[in-house]
């Protein structure tokens, strides 16, 4: 990403709601009761260390690591996290076979510098057998915008796709959905808006009311999704998987 994003993901992401509903949908495939004792968890593609704060907090019994290329960030998310940070790539990960427990990563395979094939086989290579694998990717190439050119990410995802390219690398099984559903009309409209004059990315402030509703109708989501209710379609899609 530009410099300048990684800046603006430092400043926003403990409070946007977009990155809180995130974290809260991640920590909530993560498992309690069959996680070995301090079971190792990767954030392969960290940024600026948000999520591995997040865990610090909710999960004290996972040994966080992350992942991240770019020096300034990663410096940033030691600092942040506490957590250990490895600069380098997701491409060839500067780390043993059978490493980890857990491998989350967020919004990384999208991205223009990063081998889709190679950071999948990666991921698998430093998974223990058993392990997790838990992806988050934005949804559908015709939502291709100008925040995509800003954060450099070339590659959009159905839940279909992802989920065959990360069966083909070796998971199995392999679970797939959509999340950010509710808001995904709204989503729609102001890329078709920002379509028409230059547009930053979407990474920024928004007025406390917005904020706080857009949170909890994610919220709401999450609530739904418990109980077996879900859309077929969102914003982004979210991968759970297992190497064998």
């Amino acid at each position: 990403m530009e410099r300048t994003e990684y800046r603006r993901m430092a400043a926003v992401e403990d409070g946007m709601w977009w990155f809180r509903a995130l974290r809260a949908g991640l920590t909530s495939r993560l498992p309690v009761a069959t996680l070995p004792h301090r079971a190792r968890l990767l954030d392969a593609g960290c940024g600026t260390g948000g999520l591995l704060r997040h865990l610090a907090r909710e999960r004290p019994d996972i040994d966080l690591h992350g992942l991240e290329y770019d020096p300034e960030a990663a410096a940033l998310a030691a600092g942040k996290s506490g957590a250990r940070i490895t600069t380098g790539s997701v491409n060839a990960m500067p780390f043993p076979d059978e490493g980890f427990d857990i491998i989350v990563s967020t919004d990384v395979l999208c991205h223009a510098g990063v081998d889709e094939t190679a950071a999948l086989a990666e991921f698998r290579r430093c998974l223990k057998p058993g392990g997790l694998l838990l992806l988050n990717l934005p949804a559908y190439q015709w939502m291709e915008s100008s925040h995509d050119r800003h954060v450099h990410n070339v590659r959009r995802y159905t839940a279909a796709m992802a989920r065959q390219r990360v069966a083909a690398a070796g998971f199995t099984p392999v679970q797939s959905g959509y999340w950010n559903s509710l808001l995904f009309p709204l989503m729609l409209l102001h890329r078709m808006l920002a379509a028409r004059r230059k547009q930053d990315s979407d990474v920024s402030f928004f007025p406390p009311w917005q904020d706080r509703l857009f949170f909890t109708v994610t919220a709401l989501e999450r609530r739904m999704a418990r109980h077996g209710l879900t859309l077929p379609f969102g914003g982004s899609v979210w991968i759970s998987a297992t190497r064998p």
